[in-house]
């Protein structure tokens, strides 16, 4: 029997916008449901009003019925009995779920004693026994806690303790790894695993990720324009989608064991669910639309072994075994020229020699004192060529960012150099470092935040030309909004009436605006569905390629990475653990934390997900304030357990720096026992399914 049975549910806004639009679905005991799209498609909204937590406007309508209990129009004192002891939620943003004036431990024995008699004490040593459960080291201390103590991945781990703490029948995950490290959600996700062993509660795993899907889910929900377009059990959607929608969704994913090449996008953005085209939604993006598609909407219907697809020609794609690449066309990038001269005879655009970023860590309100030093950056070496992509990554506070900021500052550093295109930025002066910030441009993670709202995008790309007395200025921003795939009449409107996707490609015209040698991207795609993250990457690929463009890439996201960069430099706790090129780097990594990065990374492919291995990492970055002694990622490391006593002294006492390896010339890494291993294994069969 289902734990959990949604019936042609339909959720409704003020003006008769309809969000969600006839789902239904239904999940087993100990089953995982994922359910993807792009942004805007109705996941969320579709768990909040089963949950009971959408805004009283909404108007929700349809059945969904746990254990045969109507919950759509159940009373809220009702809906509160069942809230976190039948089913229970774990929110995207753990920071803003929990009340912050509450410790940890309170809030999740408070979970415990709303749905069960049970005394102040032993609901607090429940808790300790839950944070024990989920991983949290020293959970007594950390159940005194506040949330704002704990990091990304700790508040995420804490929120799932408190939804498991009743043991549920059903988990409802709405986007629960988006914005941790790839190590960390690793962490989040084997977590998860273990409550599900623990609780046997069903789960429904909403999120954009597609490899994270494939190791977790059993069936898979496609949803678009708030309708499920297709539907059935994980190998079908992935290895035999009959929907052009997910085929699209499919072939736009960037692989981290993929071959190299342009990305396929899906052009276009969804419709707005106030105003939806006649028939089928994804008519208007799709490769295959024929006449009929205008007509009506294709219901969801039965396609046998569990499948329902919503598409008129779903059996054409089944009997000629297409494949997304055959329905949606690959985009030809033109090859550099700069690339043929080899990397040793090019010039250095950047170069940045045992560069050091320390900040004072000062304590007291009134009086203050410095009682310590944050090592953000500390001693970093790397190059870039003209022509070529460097990516920067690493998890969140290992200094990628500082790292940019003096970078783009074009200061003199507290210790080491910074050579920026031949010149030195201790040797600058106001004139010089004017003159270099036009060769020397940056496109920031969020475009929205990046574009002025109160200025047509027209006015804001011709910004910079103006500072820099350019005289054809409307004639150069006509040219720089057709360079990105924009035309010039969208110079007049403003970024609030552009999709995020298209503010992003407005970010780069505006970059590229006095045509710099230099571009520094600062997580260009990560806000991005994956569909419109593609057309990004290979509209950057082509840039790089025609305008003879280098770029320093700063990216968690490292199957992006992949596809875009040349060489890589992993970063940890302020200095380089390895770098390389991407094939060394990514088919032989040497650094134990490169091989713990490249192993969490999820696959959008079952079959290899449920075989891989991966590399766990215990615990969270330590503070740059205080790093451990000797090799910075010790304290991590999965090899320091299988030294010997002698070899560990040698790790806690000697700082390794960056040797290069035998097997290459341009490969390196900051360990005492660097062993080359593969970690990623490619898929020989891939195309086969």
């Amino acid at each position: 029997m289902s734990i959990l049975e949604v019936r042609d549910l339909t959720v409704t806004f003020p003006g008769g916008i309809e969000a969600v639009r006839g789902v239904s679905y239904e999940v087993e005991r100990g089953e995982v449901l994922g359910i993807v799209g792009e942004s805007g498609s109705g996941k969320s909204v579709t768990s909040l009003a089963i949950m009971g937590l959408l805004h009283r406007n909404a108007v929700v309508s349809g059945s969904a019925k746990l254990h045969g209990r109507e919950l759509i129009g159940m009373d809220e004192d009702e809906l509160i009995k069942v809230r976190g002891k039948s089913i229970s939620m774990i929110f995207q943003d753990p920071l803003s779920a929990f009340t912050p004036v509450y410790t940890i431990g309170d809030q999740i024995a408070e979970a415990v004693r709303v749905h069960q008699k049970m005394g102040k004490d032993k609901a607090a040593k429940r808790a300790v026994e839950l944070l024990d459960l989920v991983g949290i080291p020293h959970p007594d201390v950390r159940a005194k806690a506040f949330p704002h103590e704990f990091s990304g991945g700790m508040r995420q781990r804490a929120m799932i303790a408190m939804a498991i703490a009743n043991d549920p029948d059903l988990l409802i995950c709405d986007e629960p790894t988006t914005a941790l490290d790839v190590t960390i959600q690793a962490q989040v996700l084997e977590v998860l695993k273990t409550a599900q062993q623990e609780t046997g509660a069903g789960i429904v795993m909403i999120t954009h990720d597609l490899g994270v899907i494939a190791g977790m889910a059993d069936r898979v929900l496609v949803m678009y324009a708030g309708r499920p377009v297709e539907q059935g059990p994980v190998d079908d959607i992935y290895y035999r989608p009959r929907m052009p929608y997910t085929m699209g969704l499919l072939a736009s994913v960037p692989r981290v064991d993929g071959e190299e090449g342009a990305l396929v996008p899906i052009d276009g953005n969804p419709p707005s669910p106030a105003n939806l085209p006649p028939g089928c939604p994804f008519a208007p993006r799709c490769p295959m639309k024929v006449d009929m598609c205008d007509d009506e909407e294709p219901p969801l219907t039965p396609f046998g072994g569990g499948r329902h697809v919503a598409c008129i020609r779903s059996h054409e794609i089944e009997h000629k075994n297409l494949t997304g690449a055959d329905v949606f066309p690959v985009p030809v990038i033109p090859p550099s020229d700069v690339v043929r001269v080899p990397r040793t005879e090019r010039a250095t655009v950047l170069e940045l020699d045992d560069m050091i970023r320390h900040y004072p860590l000062m304590k007291g309100a009134v009086f203050k004192r410095r009682v310590g030093t944050v090592y953000a950056v500390d001693g970093i070496s790397l190059d870039i060529a003209e022509g070529e992509t460097l990516a920067l990554v690493g998890e969140s506070g290992c200094g990628k960012t500082t790292t940019l900021q003096q970078i783009m500052q074009l200061a003199p550093p507290q210790g080491g150099r910074v050579v920026v295109l031949g010149k030195d930025s201790a040797k600058l002066d106001s004139a010089g470092r004017r003159a270099l910030r036009r060769d020397l441009q940056i496109v920031f993670q969020d475009p929205m935040a990046a574009l002025d709202p109160r200025m047509p995008v027209g006015d804001i790309i011709a910004e910079p030309l103006r500072a820099h007395g350019r005289k054809d200025v409307r004639k150069r921003v006509g040219e720089l909004l057709e360079l990105v795939g924009l035309s010039s009449e969208h110079a007049e409107r403003y970024p609030a009436q552009f999709s995020g996707g298209q503010r992003q490609r407005i970010g780069i015209a505006r970059a590229l605006a006095l045509e710099p040698k230099l571009l520094v991207l600062d997580e260009p795609v990560s806000a991005l569905d994956v569909s419109i993250q593609a057309g990004v990457i290979n509209l950057l690929e082509e840039l790089k390629n025609t305008l003879g463009l280098s770029y320093l890439f700063v990216a968690h996201d490292l199957a992006v990475v992949r596809h875009l960069a040349d060489r890589v430099a992993v970063m940890y706790l302020g200095r380089i653990a390895e770098v390389g090129t991407v094939e060394d780097v990514y088919d032989h990594p040497a650094h134990p934390y490169t091989q713990a990065l490249l192993s969490a990374i999820p696959l959008p492919d079952p079959e290899m997900e449920r075989t891989r291995k991966r590399i766990l990492l215990e615990g969270d970055l330590p503070s740059p304030a205080d790093p451990p002694s000797g090799c910075r990622f010790r304290t991590r490391c999965p090899k320091f357990a299988q030294l010997s006593e002698g070899e560990r002294r040698r790790c806690v006492d000697e700082e390794p720096s960056v040797a290069r390896l035998a097997k290459a010339v341009d490969h390196g890494a900051a360990c005492h026992y660097a062993e080359e291993i593969e970690v990623i294994t490619a898929s020989d069969d891939q195309e086969e399914k």
